[in-house]
């Protein structure tokens, strides 16, 4: 929790220029530790206006190492940061393991103006804190350390540095209409600061208040709390130790493997019955999908399936009703060195698309729960977390209005082997099977635990599961169709 108040004291120039030598090398040790580290450092600079955060992060770039430190700054969000979900700018800005990152007007800045405003609705502030308390949380468990300074000034300082600022010709332009609003709202605006304060210091990520009257002792004591916070971290950090002996996989949710086993997988469809019922529900997905685009409703179709189940075939089907200029498919293969850096959601979240458009996945955010689970690549603590994270995270676009199509294609193991056969006899689908797909196959009870598991622990109303009998490729491909347009019309007749 944040502390009630913030202690006034004051250095003198003697004092100040005594520390800063050591503050400096303090903050130069620590970028070096750093660089090793399996995680990244977040510090928010936040408060009221007139506070100095400007002149806080400039005194720090001129301690450290640049090369280790990128700056955000939120402004207002523009046309492009509106036709996505809220928190799509601030995952963007997300900083990568062993560098610092430094966040001037934060994801605090937009729900703190909003809440300012008059009448606004208390709910809307309590939603946007709830947002970004979860937002933290993820980034905390996934071990980055985020570091949280309030600068603090009373209404009568507040007042007195703006008339200052504005009676020098040289910082007469920092100073705004909206700052004095912000002055004469002082009490509300605090009261405001207090609540986000407390609604968002229980996610490891403590707010620590800190007077400003003084901008020297403002400087060192941001520093202090930067240098206090990492060595703490470190201690906190897992010593390298062997990795456990991994368990069996057993079910969390046993229905999930019922529930794959009850899909009759032996449906039929004719070439010619195929073709007829085609091209009608081809049309019916363009349309829906061109209403959803005037209405600026985006099509999320996430796509999860067994190697060789048809992904590839029904996403081209999908995508020959869909206009090339506004759809996107994005192929989800092993996570590069970029991404690896950063959280897992880091890379799903880039490419959200913006109102109006459609994205396609071929394997998606479920490899959490799925690979990543099987081989070892997630702790146990991580993948048990991420069904709550990955519902949070749809349930996030959905809240915005994107309508999120899931699919499993299901197929037997025997027709799973008849086709991998079939990929290595063609030379032209040669390159579609390799040793790993064999390797993934030997554990397919395991896999088939997984998948029961994920149906059942990510299924939800705005967002739910469509499991595709897809022993017959004809079936499967008119299927993902008929349950696009379904459930695209159902979410457009609720608009």
């Amino acid at each position: 929790m944040a502390k009630k108040g913030a202690k006034k004291t004051k250095l003198t120039k003697k004092e100040y220029e005594a520390r800063v030598p050591i503050l400096r090398e303090q903050l130069i040790k620590l970028q070096v530790q750093l660089k090793s580290a399996n995680f990244p450092v977040l510090l928010v600079i936040a408060g009221v206006e007139a506070t100095g955060k400007g002149e806080v992060i400039n005194t720090l770039n001129g301690w450290i190492d640049p090369r280790g430190v990128e700056v955000f700054a939120f402004h207002p969000p523009t046309d492009e940061e509106r036709a996505r979900p809220t928190m799509w700018r601030y995952w963007r800005c997300l900083t990568p393991r062993g560098r610092i990152g430094v966040y001037a007007g934060s994801w605090y800045t937009e729900a703190l103006r909003e809440a300012s405003i008059p009448r606004t609705d208390p709910k809307l502030f309590r939603h946007a804190l709830h947002r970004i308390e979860h937002f933290e949380r993820l980034l905390v468990a996934d071990g980055a350390l985020v570091v949280k300074c309030w600068l603090h000034l009373s209404k009568a300082d507040q007042g007195a540095r703006l008339k200052k600022l504005a009676g020098h010709p040289r910082t007469a332009w920092r100073v705004t209409t909206g700052d004095w609003q912000s002055h004469r709202a002082y009490k509300r605006i605090d009261e405001l600061g207090r609540t986000l304060r407390r609604e968002t210091g229980r996610t490891g990520a403590r707010w620590t208040v800190i007077d400003a009257a003084d901008e020297r002792t403002r400087n060192v004591a941001v520093t202090t709390t930067l240098l206090d916070a990492f060595a703490a971290h470190v201690k906190q950090q897992p010593r390298n130790v062997p990795q456990a002996k991994r368990r069996a996989i057993t079910p969390l949710r046993p229905e999930g493997l019922k529930k794959l086993a009850a899909l009759p997988l032996d449906q039929h469809l004719t070439a010619p019955a195929y073709e007829e019922k085609r091209d009608k529900w081809l049309g019916k997905l363009n349309r829906l999908v061109r209403q959803a685009a005037e209405l600026q409703r985006s099509v999320v179709f996430v796509f999860e399936g067994w190697d060789a189940a048809g992904k590839g075939g029904a996403i081209r089907r999908l995508t020959s009703a869909i206009d090339a200029r506004d759809c996107r498919v994005i192929p989800v293969a092993k996570p590069t060195d970029e991404e690896k850096a950063h959280h897992y959601l880091w890379r799903f979240w880039r490419h959200i698309p913006r109102d109006g458009t459609v994205t396609i996945y071929d394997r998606s955010w479920y490899g959490r729960v799925l690979v990543e689970r099987l081989e070892g690549f997630a702790r146990e603590d991580e993948w048990r977390r991420a069904y709550t994270e990955l519902n949070d995270f749809e349930q996030q676009l959905t809240e915005h209005g994107t309508i999120v199509v899931k699919f499993w294609l299901h197929i037997s193991k025997a027709e799973q082997l008849r086709r991998f056969r079939h990929r290595e006899e063609t030379e032209y689908k040669r390159h579609k099977i390799n040793a790993e797909d064999w390797r993934n196959r030997r554990k397919w009870r395991q896999y088939e635990i997984a998948v029961g598991d994920m149906l059942l622990l990510t299924r939800h109303a705005h967002a739910p599961w469509h499991l595709v009998a897809a022993e017959n490729k004809r079936h499967a491909r008119l299927q993902v169709l008929k349950l696009s347009c379904h459930q695209i019309e159902t979410a457009l007749a609720e608009t």
